[in-house]
């Protein structure tokens, strides 16, 4: 008896030794800092978005077809006929949401790269105004962040103006995807769309357009600053139609976020990518970031590297109903001039050397 005792002493002793190292290791181990948090909290930001913008609209659709072969099919069918009784709704305006517009992810967002908005003047409320965003890069990160979030201050910048970020037709024809892309004020890159935002929403509208769109992201890469622009002029010919101003952008570090592998021009993949992009609207870019546990691992997430989007000066525009392409293109030429001055006087400010020169396509 007093054997088990003793032994039974033994090992409550050592069990009480285990749990005092264990608890000594715990203690001593290094807890995360607010510094560590706040990354993890911005990567995670990152991921949601990048979760969202690739599969989002693909998952909702697998889901929907999915449940029309279960009990659950009144969900899609009552899904469906919304979608009908919706149809035009993204052509007129879309239906966004402020709240979502101000949700506080995107401040974490904004700080993982950090983004940046710069004025360099003034846009007058009593006028409407198409920007141009320059340049498209994988996922168009600073043209989001600015034109679609309020992280940056945008609304604060220019008082009265209400932007608005063109995306693929497309895009709002995905479930719940759609309502996603509302929701945050964009709309389809159509004429119908922006002619709506500029002749039937009164003035202080800004509409912006990634003008190079998918071909101008099959030649991104760190270190090139190559624009299709030169035979891009319907957003030009919308402009004079409506009396609405032109405004060059530039998002300096757009392009640093991905690696991406650029097939030569005339190979077999560019040439199929190229096809792809005329039958689909958007371009099967080959390109990786970073990975979600380290820096150094490959992934689908972009690199931490600073995005400054500089606003540029309006370009003042006449109200043309039926313009003549000569009065497109010199205002179109017009466009060009104040962009390259916006890039010129910018780019050794945000990364760039004085030899960088922006190529026009």
């Amino acid at each position: 008896m007093k054997t088990i005792i003793a032994a039974c002493s033994q090992n409550l002793s050592g069990s009480r030794a285990s749990v005092r190292a264990a608890l000594h290791t715990l203690l001593a181990a290094r807890w995360p800092s607010q510094r560590d948090v706040r990354s993890w909290i911005q990567l995670l930001s990152v991921l949601q978005w990048v979760l969202s913008f690739l599969l989002l609209g693909a998952v909702s659709l697998v889901i929907l077809i999915y449940l029309v072969f279960t009990s659950f099919w009144p969900i899609s069918a009552l899904y469906l006929a919304w979608i009908i009784f919706d149809w035009d709704t993204p052509e007129k305006g879309g239906r966004r949401l402020p709240c979502l517009r101000r949700w506080t992810v995107w401040r974490h967002f904004r700080d993982y790269f950090p983004v940046k908005l710069v004025k360099t003047h003034d846009l007058s409320p009593s006028h409407n105004y198409i920007i141009g965003s320059h340049p498209h890069g994988i996922l168009c990160v600073g043209a989001f962040c600015n034109f679609v979030t309020g992280s940056t201050g945008f609304e604060e910048m220019f008082p009265g103006i209400r932007p608005s970020l063109t995306t693929l037709a497309g895009n709002f024809r995905l479930p719940l995807f759609r309502e996603y892309l509302m929701s945050g004020g964009l709309c389809p890159v159509t004429r119908r769309a922006i002619g709506h935002l500029l002749s039937k929403n009164g003035t202080g509208n800004a509409v912006a357009i990634v003008i190079g769109g998918a071909a101008e992201s099959l030649s991104c890469r760190p270190g090139v600053t190559t624009l299709i622009l030169k035979n891009r002029k319907g957003f030009v010919r919308m402009a004079l139609q409506h009396g609405a101003y032109l405004v060059p952008s530039f998002t300096f570090g757009e392009n640093d976020l991905f690696r991406q592998v650029v097939f030569e021009e005339g190979s077999w993949m560019r040439s199929i990518q190229q096809r792809f992009q005329k039958m689909m609207g958007f371009a099967p870019c080959v390109f990786y970031g970073r990975g979600l546990t380290s820096i150094r691992s490959r992934g689908f997430l972009p690199y931490a590297r600073p995005i400054t989007t500089v606003v540029g000066e309006p370009v003042t525009v006449p109200k043309i109903e039926d313009p003549s392409c000569e009065v497109v293109d010199m205002y179109h030429e017009m466009y060009i001039r104040s962009l390259l001055k916006l890039f010129n006087e910018n780019k050794t400010k945000y990364g760039l050397s004085e030899t960088d020169e922006l190529h026009i396509l």
